[in-house]
């Protein structure tokens, strides 16, 4: 819904786009120049919205195209209910070389999109799913940097100059070594942050990531750090 901020009023709701988010959803809504942009990934369906913030009007809707592959052989259902198809994230619009890029970490595969128009510019697909941390991006690098989820966890660099499925092409560097499942991750001067769930905080070079240092701090941990 869109209320005004003065008088409270409701000004437009939506109550049809549907997604059954099982364990609940996490993504957060956010505006991108006119557009409300939305993100469901269920059990059932998966897909991005883009809203007219002024008027609610779906200016496009994108499904995911990544294959799921996790239709239990026996029975014929889907593995653990759906779980493996769900993800978390909140994307992210960087500016890559004067154009705008959504980039979206969803279940087993991470894409860019065109924020105005919803099409899909590239994706690297992985086995992992309910990613929940936000991608983040290097400008002067030229990379991506998403957590893929849970089940194989790894964070992935990523080159953002791709079309089409891109996995085997442009993933420049990758770590599965205390790779932080819930925290979103901080990028600063070149060097990557991560807190991860067990405790363990690590610093690696963006370009390479390599390791630069990492210690334990003691407890579990889902909260964002920040800098």
């Amino acid at each position: 819904a869109c209320l005004d901020a003065k008088t409270y009023q409701v000004l437009w709701k939506r109550l049809d786009l549907l997604c059954r988010h099982y364990r609940g959803p996490s993504s957060s809504p956010f505006i991108f120049e006119d557009l409300l942009i939305l993100t469901f990934d269920g059990v059932d369906a998966q897909y991005l919205t883009a809203l007219d913030k002024k008027t609610g009007r779906t200016v496009w809707k994108t499904h995911r195209s990544v294959e799921w592959n996790d239709i239990d052989e026996n029975s014929s259902q889907m593995i653990r209910d759906g779980d493996r198809r769900k993800a978390h994230s909140t994307p992210l619009v960087v500016n890559v070389k004067g154009e705008p890029q959504l980039l979206s970490a969803g279940a087993k595969a991470v894409y860019a999109y065109d924020p105005r128009t919803g099409r899909e510019l590239w994706r690297i697909q992985h086995p992992a799913w309910s990613a929940a941390p936000i991608p983040l991006y290097d400008d002067k690098l030229g990379l991506a940097f998403f957590i893929n989820g849970s089940g194989k966890t790894e964070l992935l660099a990523v080159r953002v100059d791709g079309q089409g499925d891109v996995t085997d092409t442009h993933v420049v560097w990758r770590t599965d070594q205390a790779v932080a499942k819930t925290a979103s991750p901080i990028l600063a001067d070149g060097l990557f942050y991560m807190v991860a769930d067990d405790g363990l905080v690590s610093c690696r070079e963006a370009a390479t990531g390599k390791l630069v240092w990492r210690g334990g701090i003691g407890g579990k941990y889902a909260s964002s750090p920040i800098l």
